[in-house]
């Protein structure tokens, strides 16, 4: 019996046909098909080397971010700071992420799958987005991870710790496409290795209801609470961000509280920076500004 092309058996279909490769049978990748590939590599290239600009007049809400915190979308729609700008390793790490979800894509199609809709624009009350692609009807978001966060979606564990809102993101475009079925295709950049998470229908949120709560929250005066609790630092009494903290350009603004009131300190040890909130003992490292 043929092996019926369905999500559930999605990854094993790519790997089944990869085993070729070790029986000595060729892929049958046609020149059609490389030199497409070819154009999708160069597509995101090019569209990486672009710097983004946003519309001033859009709205602050994105499809991307609807899963987020309040008040680090509260930030977004109403505090006007110039950006941090990325290191440029990060834009590096940006750049291999839009090849890998090419990458991935194209061993989708090579095991026989239908992948349509990419970059597809939709909006649901008014907030648009741009959805990776289906996959047999279904809407997947291509996400390349580290070993760390991989395990996450590997495990069926994302929606216990989704400090990028992937779950809200994902929702929306299942909102706009009247679809309910879709997840995550996700490669392990260091590994390789593929999974397909497909969340529970009571890990998503109601995009719609969603969109419309943000709408007030963003419009009031008062703060949202803090997304995140400062946590121990060791064991000296002094009190730090915790990692889901790090990449917020509002860190500095969040907690210019801290410190008695004169806000973060930022000690640099050899592998990272460590923003303290509260300081009982001097840490034995250099204080940054």
């Amino acid at each position: 019996m043929k092996n019926k092309k369905t999500l559930d058996n999605l990854v094993d279909n790519i790997y089944n046909k990869l085993s070729n490769l070790n029986k000595e049978k060729s892929l049958g990748i046609t020149k059609k098909q490389a030199d497409e590939f070819g154009k999708a590599m160069s597509a995101a290239l090019l569209g990486w080397s672009e710097p983004y600009k946003r519309d001033p007049k859009a709205s602050s809400l994105r499809m991307s971010s609807i899963g987020r915190d309040d008040r680090k979308l509260w930030y977004e729609a109403n505090l006007k700071q110039e950006s941090e700008g990325h290191a440029p390793s990060t834009h590096i790490k940006f750049l291999y992420g839009h090849l890998l979800e090419e990458l991935v894509l194209m061993l989708v199609r090579l095991a026989g799958y239908e992948v349509t809709d990419q970059q597809k624009e939709v909006v649901v009350e008014g907030v648009k987005g741009h959805m990776d692609c289906k996959i047999n009807g279904e809407v997947i978001d291509v996400k390349s991870a580290s070993p760390f966060s991989f395990k996450k979606f590997e495990d069926g564990t994302l929606a216990q710790n989704d400090p990028f809102g992937y779950l809200g993101q994902l929702s929306g475009y299942e909102a706009a496409e009247e679809t309910k079925a879709g997840g995550f295709l996700v490669i392990d950049k260091v590994t390789g290795k593929l999974c397909l998470h497909r969340p529970d229908e009571f890990d998503k949120v109601d995009a719609k209801k969603r969109i419309k709560d943000l709408k007030k929250i963003i419009k009031k005066k008062k703060l949202p609470a803090r997304c995140h609790s400062p946590i121990p630092n060791g064991s000296s009494g002094n009190m730090a961000l915790p990692r889901d903290c790090f990449y917020c350009p509002f860190k500095f603004e969040c907690h210019k509280d801290a410190n008695d009131g004169n806000g973060l300190r930022t000690f640099k040890y050899a592998r990272s920076l460590t923003y303290l909130t509260k300081v009982v003992r001097e840490p034995r490292a250099e204080e940054i500004t």
